[in-house]
């Protein structure tokens, strides 16, 4: 929904006004107060540039949305979150004023919070157990905790009271941190303020790993990821890109050679799945991975500035229903695709999409096309893409996910006109590291084994992220970061 700033702010503002009167609040009180709507964008406008679509709260409404929160004596949402932020702690700050006291209280547990204020799925993590949310019955109605990180982390940027962490003295231990995702951002600076050297070695010319060629520009502004990793170089940790360990330096010898006394590997995801159907390989066919990082790291959007091409569309298909495949639709849009349909074989209530993303699209016009699955990508005499045959589907019984299982129907084959086709339906971990490393272990999905202090199969290696979950969230990732570093801290002392 479009929602003007000016309107929502001066609604806020009177409704401050109003609270203003009373001497102490009640928990009734603050149950009437409305959940504040985050101010976008106009869709019809959006769909057609790559500005950030949510325009973030205005500090009447972040004061008005802080009171909604009853400070609950059990705080389940800090169990919630899973790098442990002080959630009561820095909503309170922001209700009484002190937006700078918050973004230090959130800093204490996260090191990116306007990234997570955005891209955090929270009504599955701190919002689903929201005190709040659970009176009323309906998750929608918990306090807006992601929109209230992200109003503090706004505030410290456009204010200019970043601060760079403290380092201690050198110890002249050296760590390499393989990747620089959300986990090995989270590691590097942790690693970092106990006095240890730091190198961050990333295979693409930029840092920021999935923040910078997963996330679209509309979702998460580059700058926003560009200031996070500079806060690192700031802190003395090195960064080198083009590096691909496992070709340019296998990692052993970072160890062996190198003189690196801990190594955490944090490469993430990036293998992306298949469908296995016929006309997979045919011109017009791409992975979502490929498509978001030409359009995210490369610019591709800018077409006539851009270093690298990217496909004209003007019909596309997403095969998929997470967030990946919003991401991808909405971007072929800005793209300039003429028609968009988000293909996806259960209901929208099976979408694992957050909500959000998914009322943008439909804003944003994208068709969805539920319960139907492609068979096969038909090509034309040049071995382009031209269409599609799908096979619609009921739902069965739940399977192990608790999902209902899509069960084919039979006879109920029909084609769809298409030009391009983006495959949306995960991502696993790319093989490189454990195909070059003698000794280290991985299950059976290819994902790195470690015990709960993070630690591999090999002495002083240590692994977090993706590629020991397999594709999850950013903040999980950070969690994970956070456990790693307190492990590798404790191991080189």
């Amino acid at each position: 929904m479009h929602h003007s700033p000016e309107k929502l702010s001066q609604s806020a503002k009177s409704k401050l006004a109003e609270l203003a009167e009373k001497e102490k609040l009640t928990t009734r009180d603050r149950k009437g107060i409305e959940r504040q709507e985050m101010p976008a964008q106009d869709p019809i406008e959006r769909g057609q540039n790559m500005c950030e679509v949510a325009l973030g709260l205005s500090p009447e409404q972040a004061k008005l949305e802080a009171l909604r929160c009853i400070q609950c004596k059990n705080e389940p949402c800090v169990a919630g979150c899973p790098v442990g932020i002080d959630i009561p702690g820095f909503i309170l700050q922001i209700a009484e004023n002190d937006f700078k006291g918050a973004i230090d209280t959130i800093k204490k547990s996260s090191l990116l919070p306007a990234v997570c204020g955005r891209v955090c799925p929270q009504e599955e993590q701190c919002q689903e157990v929201c005190t709040v949310g659970r009176m009323q019955k309906d998750v929608e109605k918990s306090v807006s905790i992601g929109r209230l990180e992200r109003f503090a982390a706004d505030w410290e940027r456009e204010n200019g009271a970043l601060e760079i962490p403290e380092v201690k003295p050198e110890t002249g231990k050296k760590v390499a941190i393989i990747g620089s995702g959300p986990a090995s951002v989270t590691v590097a600076a942790d690693i970092r303020r106990e006095g240890h050297a730091v190198t961050i070695f990333e295979a693409f010319h930029r840092p920021g790993g999935v923040l910078l060629y997963g996330i679209p520009e509309f979702r998460l502004p580059k700058g926003i990821v560009d200031l996070e990793i500079d806060t690192l170089r700031k802190m003395g940790v090195e960064i080198k890109t083009d590096f691909v360990v496992g070709r340019t330096r296998k990692l052993m010898d970072l160890m062996r050679e190198d003189g690196f006394d801990a190594v955490f590997i944090g490469t993430g995801a990036g293998l992306p799945k298949f469908m296995n159907i016929d006309g997979e390989n045919l011109v017009g066919v791409f992975s979502a991975n490929e498509y978001l990082t030409r359009s995210n790291l490369m610019k591709a959007y800018e077409k006539e500035q851009a270093d690298t091409p990217i496909y004209d569309s003007r019909k596309v298909a997403i095969l998929g229903g997470g967030n990946v495949a919003m991401d991808a639709a909405r971007t072929a849009l800005r793209i300039g695709a003429e028609e968009v349909h988000v293909v996806y074989r259960r209901t929208e209530s099976e979408m694992p999409a957050r909500l959000e993303e998914v009322e943008h699209a439909k804003e944003e016009g994208i068709i969805f096309d539920f319960l139907c699955s492609p068979t096969k990508i038909h090509g034309d005499e040049f071995g382009r893409v031209k269409s599609m045959e799908l096979l619609r589907y009921e739902l069965g019984e739940p399977d192990d996910s608790g999902r209902c299982r899509p069960v084919a129907i039979e006879g109920s084959e029909y084609e769809m006109d298409v030009d391009t086709v983006i495959v949306a339906i995960g991502n696993g971990s790319n093989p490189l590291i454990r195909q070059t490393t003698d000794g280290l272990e991985v299950n059976k999905w290819g994902n790195i084994v470690v015990d709960e202090n993070s630690r591999t199969s090999i002495e002083g290696v240590y692994a977090g992220g993706d590629i020991v979950l397999g594709a999850a969230t950013v903040i999980l990732a950070m969690g994970e970061g956070r456990r790693a570093a307190a492990a590798m801290n404790e191991y080189l002392s």
